[in-house]
């Protein structure tokens, strides 16, 4: 199974991309790195620069079609980079549309609420994203885990790096019944 994980060119935060690829590929599918511009991903540890990670896909020259699910990692500048791209926000919508699971952490949520496929759903996510989660019509929740089975789509949130186990053994779970 082929799992897209997409961030903006900077500003992930490197573990909560590493923890989840690693649980991708533990489990015998395969992550693929797609951004909104080719060349690679500078990852952050909080405000500190991290490591590089070379980019595999890029948002308009790829699908939701090609993928069984979605992992957005955080990271504050990630998002917000991510929300202010109109194929990178449509990227997401698809897998909405097409009922694929979503799997996003920490500030990810700000893209879904830029994507407008929160309302009516539960989930979690860094504490400060709370009101506008509630303002895009979603009921936020401060919860390790939170799985929304809200159809067409799955989506699976979780808070901040501490909660990386659960987050990564409820997506898996969830992506898995794709199969």
């Amino acid at each position: 199974m082929r799992i897209a994980f997409l961030m903006a060119p900077e500003g992930v935060e490197q573990i909560e991309l590493t923890d989840p690829w690693q649980a991708v590929i533990d489990s015998g599918d395969e992550p693929v790195l797609v951004s909104t511009k080719p060349g690679q991903i500078q990852a952050f540890h909080h405000l500190d620069k991290a490591d590089v990670f070379p980019v595999q896909e890029v948002v308009g020259e790829t699908s939701a079609d090609s993928f069984e699910g979605l992992v957005l990692p955080g990271g504050v500048a990630n998002p917000d980079a991510l929300r202010m791209d109109e194929r990178a926000v449509s990227f997401v919508r698809d897998f909405f549309e097409q009922g694929r699971p979503v799997a996003a952490i920490c500030h990810a949520p700000w893209t879904l609420v830029e994507a407008d496929v929160v309302r009516g759903r539960t989930l979690t996510s860094w504490p400060s994203l709370r009101t506008d989660i509630r303002n895009a019509g979603g009921t936020w929740v401060d919860e390790q885990v939170q799985v929304c089975d809200a159809a067409p789509s799955t989506l699976v949130t979780s808070r901040k790096p501490d909660d990386l186990k659960v987050f990564c053994e409820a997506f898996l779970e969830e992506f898995a019944k794709r199969r």
